[in-house]
């Protein structure tokens, strides 16, 4: 039996620690969009299947804001307890944006359920540009 080519067996060696790592980076991913569900008085799941528009973009942008740095941290990361390490500080930050946010609008909540698209909007921004400057810093 021939020898498979270098390619093949870079890709045989790598391919499980590469899957383990997205699984790991999509785990922090739920858990954080979970945390930040869980944690905001609003009730994101249930005003989506309402068809609250600003819930939707807000839980979107929750999300991105997330993936951006647990994808750059995927690039930086070595080992799966750097990309968790990295996982829980996008998710705390992301928790404060939202608390600074809400203190900038006042009653940012009530505002979402009310579908009030500029304050989710707002908030969007503010969560997707932390996410960059968090990218950014992991990336070194």
């Amino acid at each position: 039996m021939p020898t498979p080519s270098p390619e093949i067996q870079a890709f045989a060696a790598g391919f499980p620690i590469a899957l383990l790592h997205i699984l790991a980076a999509v785990a922090i991913l739920i858990a954080g969009s979970a945390a930040y569900i869980l944690l905001t008085p609003h009730k994101e799941i249930t005003l989506i299947r309402e068809g609250n528009a600003a819930a939707a973009v807000s839980l979107g942008g929750v999300m991105l804001g997330l993936a951006i740095p647990l994808a750059v941290s995927l690039r930086a990361s070595t080992n799966l307890i750097e990309i968790g390490l990295w996982g829980a500080a996008t998710v705390l930050v992301q928790l404060l944006v939202f608390r600074l946010v809400d203190m900038v609008l006042r009653g940012l909540p009530r505002r979402i359920q009310e579908g009030e698209m500029s304050a989710a909007t707002l908030l969007v921004g503010a969560k997707l540009a932390t996410a960059l400057i968090v990218a950014a810093a992991v990336a070194g």
